[in-house]
């Protein structure tokens, strides 16, 4: 079987990272799929990098025990364009979210990067559970 990569892309909350990358665990093998663990700054970010994001820690570290292979990868934008630019870029099969509930107002008023990623791309989005 060919290897498959996983994009997860994780934002700043370690609860939901962890569980984006438990779902990976519990649906793909290890010995055939790479993980990319893949975190957007905000453009007025110029700092930061990813060993500022516990998140990020989080993510790598439950893939690594889990013997995923696992690279990590920074961007700066529009999250959900990054998320999807990220995805072409290492051709992802799978790119992993973590939807939030949102009213239809809300999304309005805040966005989705879920609802942008989903509508923007012809790859498979998996949405980690509540």
């Amino acid at each position: 079987m060919a290897q498959q990569t996983v994009l997860l892309a994780v934002d700043d909350d370690t609860d939901r990272s962890e569980k984006q990358a438990r779902l990976v665990c519990d649906l793909f093998d290890p010995d055939n799929v790479r993980t990319l663990v893949h975190h957007n700054f905000p453009m007025d970010d110029t700092e930061s990098t990813l060993d500022d994001v516990p998140a990020v820690d989080a993510a790598e570290s439950a893939l690594l025990e889990a013997g995923f292979e696992v690279e990590l990868y920074e961007t700066t934008g529009k999250t959900g364009v990054s998320i999807v630019d990220t995805a072409e870029k290492f051709d992802a099969d799978v790119v992993c979210l973590y939807a939030r509930r949102r009213s239809p107002t809300g999304k309005v008023v805040f966005g989705s990067t879920a609802q942008d990623v989903i509508l923007s791309t012809d790859r498979a989005v998996l949405l980690a559970p509540k």
